[in-house]
C-alpha cells in the first residue's frame, strides 16, 4: 500500500465543493459549490490553482459537464440547464421527481463515452431507496436507468467504455456494471470495492483503468487497480472529501474537492480544493453531446 498526501490550493474554501472537471478546451478546472450555487473556473499554477471566474445560480448546483456546443451543462435543483459562457441558463430537462413529500435534488453527473449525460438524485433527508439514476440523451430525451437508490454519487467508465463504476454512497460500495455503449444501458452489477471507514463519493478512472474514489468521512482518496485491489491512499486532511479528477495538459494532477458543512474551526482547510500527483495519467473527459438540442433551438 502506498500512502501519499495532498496539498491545499489557493482558492478560498466553499461550503460543499463537488464535481471537479477538467475542461480541455479552455485548459481550466471547473467545479461547483453546491450550497452556494457557484460554478468556479481556475487554471493550474504548478501544483496550485488560481481562480479565474465564478458564475452564480440559484442553489443547489450539484454538477457541471462541458457541452460539445460550448459552455456547460449543469444540474440545478431538479433541472438540467445549459450554461452559456456569460452565465445565461437555459433549461434542457426537468427530472420527474415524485410528489410524495420527500425532498430530493439532483446530485452527481457525468457524460458517458457517447456524450449522453448520466445524472442521479438524492434525498436531502437520507430516505433509503428514494432516489434514482437518469440518462439524458443528446436530443433531450430522459430515461430512468436505475431506481431504489439512496444517494446517487460518483460514476465513471473504464478506458474502453464497457464498464460503468457507480457509487450509491450509503451502500459503502462502488459497483461495476457491464455498459452497453451503443444503447447507454447497463447490467450485471457486481461489487468492485467496499469501504469501512467512510462512504464512497465522487470518483474518476485513469488511463490504466485504475479507479480513484473520494471517501467522505475518511479524509482520503483511495486508488484501486482494475481488479478492485486498494493500492494507494491519499491523505487529504478535511474529513469530507467529495470528489476528484485528473487535470492539467498531461492529466497528471489529481484535483480533490472537499466540504466544510458542520466542520467549523476543527478543520480550517475544509471546503478547499487539494492537489496530488500520484503518478497516474487521467482520461480526457467527455462533453455532453448536445448537437440535437442545438439543431432544435435553431
Amino acid at each position: 500500500m502506498i500512502t501519499l498526501r495532498a496539498h491545499p490550493c489557493a482558492p478560498p474554501p466553499g461550503v460543499l465543493c463537488e464535481s471537479p472537471v477538467w475542461d480541455s478546451r479552455t485548459q481550466e478546472l471547473v467545479w461547483v459549490d453546491i450550497r452556494g450555487g457557484h460554478i468556479h473556473r481556475a487554471v493550474l499554477d504548478g501544483p496550485d490553482l488560481a481562480l479565474r471566474s465564478t458564475i452564480s445560480l440559484a442553489p443547489p448546483v450539484s454538477a457541471v459537464v462541458p457541452c460539445a456546443s460550448g459552455g456547460l451543462v449543469a444540474t440545478v435543483g431538479d433541472t438540467v440547464y445549459r450554461i452559456a459562457d456569460d452565465g445565461a441558463a437555459t433549461p434542457i430537462a426537468a427530472i420527474p421527481l415524485p410528489a410524495d413529500g420527500i425532498r430530493r435534488r439532483l446530485n452527481d453527473a457525468k457524460a458517458d463515452p457517447h456524450g449522453r449525460l448520466l445524472a442521479g438524485t438524492m434525498s436531502e433527508d437520507g430516505v433509503e431507496g428514494s432516489a434514482a439514476l437518469y440518462r439524458l440523451d443528446p436530443d433531450g430525451a430522459l430515461t430512468t436507468l436505475r431506481d431504489g437508490v439512496t444517494i446517487s454519487n460518483g460514476l465513471d467508465w473504464s478506458p474502453d467504455g464497457t464498464v460503468l463504476y457507480y457509487a450509491d454512497s450509503p451502500t459503502k460500495r462502488v459497483d461495476a456494471f457491464d455498459y452497453d455503449i451503443a444503447t447507454g444501458t447497463f447490467s450485471g452489477g457486481r461489487t468492485f470495492a467496499r469501504f469501512f471507514g467512510g462512504d464512497p463519493d465522487g470518483l474518476t478512472v485513469d488511463g490504466e483503468g485504475w479507479v480513484w474514489v473520494a471517501v467522505w468521512g475518511a479524509g482520503q482518496v483511495h486508488g484501486f487497480d482494475p481488479a478492485g485491489h486498494r493500492r494507494v491512499i491519499i491523505e487529504v486532511g478535511p474529513s469530507q472529501v467529495s470528489s476528484c479528477v485528473f487535470a492539467g495538459p498531461d492529466l497528471s494532477v489529481l484535483v480533490i474537492t472537499t466540504a466544510a458543512e458542520g466542520r467549523g474551526a476543527a478543520e480550517p482547510d475544509a471546503g478547499r480544493l487539494f492537489t496530488c500527483i500520484p503518478g497516474a495519467v487521467g482520461l480526457p473527459g467527455t462533453a455532453y453531446a448536445d448537437a440535437g438540442l442545438v439543431r432544435s433551438d435553431g
